[in-house]
């Protein structure tokens, strides 16, 4: 059975999705932007406040399924432009603790929804 998560503390779907899915143990979250959720904007300051804001983003989600970011198993993050790799890797590095890192594949695409620079999609496990 699937149970569906939603928070007013990270945007709102701007599509026919939900914020996150839980089934069993594992939460798949969808991709998170670096929109600020109050005003609807991208987080000003380039790829690192886009990737700052991102997991801002998926931590209020995580904490909507009482989680935290220990309990991130697998992510994916998506960029504009690998050459802004570096920038995102340093913030990324500072949302989780050293020796336990996820699994990660990240991506350079063509285009993000709403003109991003990153999007960060993210699958935890309960236990």
């Amino acid at each position: 059975m699937k149970n569906i998560i939603s928070t007013k503390n990270a945007p709102a779907a701007i599509g026919p999705y939900s914020q996150a899915v839980q089934v069993g143990d594992l939460v798949f979250l969808s991709g998170q932007l670096g929109v600020n959720p109050e005003t609807g904007e991208f987080a000003q300051g380039g790829v690192e406040a886009q990737t700052r804001q991102a997991f801002e983003n998926i931590k209020a989600v995580l904490a909507e399924a009482g989680l935290t970011m220990d309990n991130v198993v697998k992510t994916t993050v998506f960029l504009q432009d690998m050459n802004d790799f570096a920038a995102m890797n340093g913030v990324y590095a500072t949302y989780f603790t050293e020796g336990s890192y996820p699994a990660r594949s990240a991506v350079q695409v063509a285009k993000l929804p709403k003109g991003g620079l990153v999007e960060i999609e993210s699958i935890a496990c309960v236990k």
